[in-house]
């Protein structure tokens, strides 16, 4: 028996949850994987999951045995890197992860300037606007703005805040009229992000902490962020976005602030990524440029 390999595989179906995700990933079958755990388990004398038609459990052996199991095998990753050349620079492939909106308006403002001094690496993107699971996707860090993370085991580092704010275009508030206070904005039309709980309620608050939660008609809703930007310069009605998303729409005229003395919960920018004692060099240098890049205002109007 393999024991290095085996304990690889029994990480990794214990870190996806099954053996069948854990094949898939591995590229090899679902067999080899079950005979591998079910070795180690003969060469350790104890059974180290129970396994039912759902889904598996670590036995109290077998949650022993994995808290070893990592810090092994990431202590073997860390020779490898500190005794391989190759790795004491950036090189390979990394893979990041960014919801679309993101990945068009921001990436093009500091990835050019990463990948020119990292030259060996290879960057593969992964742009979508639903959480993904990293381990099962392989990526190695995913940027993201939200205001909630899910629970899991992944490390977030915030990078920086994500003002919310209302926009419309001016021609819009020239034939509607511009909302004066909240109450007003029950008049107007929301262009809404489908993919929110609820896409019509706005929760505001005042420079004296005054809170108000105001439903406004829905005229048009969509999945896409950039879609809905399109919309609001459009003049199709008033809008909430993250300042990233309309932050050359703002410096340009198109699209202009409504109800300015009135804040939306703001949001946050994180960097996720898959918790490990040793990182490997291309994603640590990818945490430190973005730290520094954001650390810096970049959205201010």
């Amino acid at each position: 028996m393999d024991q290095f390999s085996a304990m690889q595989s029994f990480r990794r179906v214990v870190d996806l949850g099954s053996f069948s995700a854990a094949a898939s990933q591995a590229g090899v079958s679902h067999t080899v994987l079950s005979r591998q755990v079910k070795q180690l388990e003969r060469h350790l004398g104890a059974q180290l999951l129970t396994r039912t038609t759902r889904r598996l459990h670590l036995t109290e052996a077998g949650a022993l045995f994995y808290r070893h199991c990592v810090q092994i095998l990431e202590q073997m990753q860390a020779m490898s890197l500190e005794l391989s050349e190759h790795q004491q620079q950036p090189t390979g492939t990394l893979r990041l992860g960014v919801a679309t909106a993101f990945g068009e308006l921001e990436l093009g403002r500091w990835l050019p300037d990463f990948v020119e001094r990292h030259h060996l690496l290879q960057i593969e993107l992964h742009c979508s606007d639903r959480f993904v699971d990293l381990l099962e996707a392989e990526i190695d860090v995913c940027l993201r703005v939200t205001d909630q993370l899910p629970n899991s085991s992944l490390v977030a580092r915030r990078l920086t805040g994500s003002e919310v704010l209302l926009v419309a275009a001016p021609g819009y508030l020239q034939r509607h009229g511009t909302p004066a206070t909240p109450d007003e904005l029950t008049g107007h039309p929301l262009l809404g992000y489908s993919q929110l709980p609820h896409p019509q309620r706005l929760q505001l608050t005042n420079t004296q902490g005054e809170q108000r939660d105001i439903l406004m008609p829905r005229r048009l809703s969509a999945n896409s962020p950039m879609a809905l930007r399109a919309a609001a310069i459009g003049a199709l009605g008033i809008a909430s976005f993250d300042r990233f998303i309309v932050h050359d729409a703002l410096l340009n005229g198109r699209l202009v602030p409504v109800l300015e003395g009135w804040k939306l919960p703001a949001r946050t920018l994180y960097a996720v990524y898959p918790q490990s004692r040793y990182l490997p060099p291309k994603v640590r240098a990818l945490l430190d440029y973005v730290q520094a890049y954001y650390s810096q205002a970049r959205w201010e109007y």
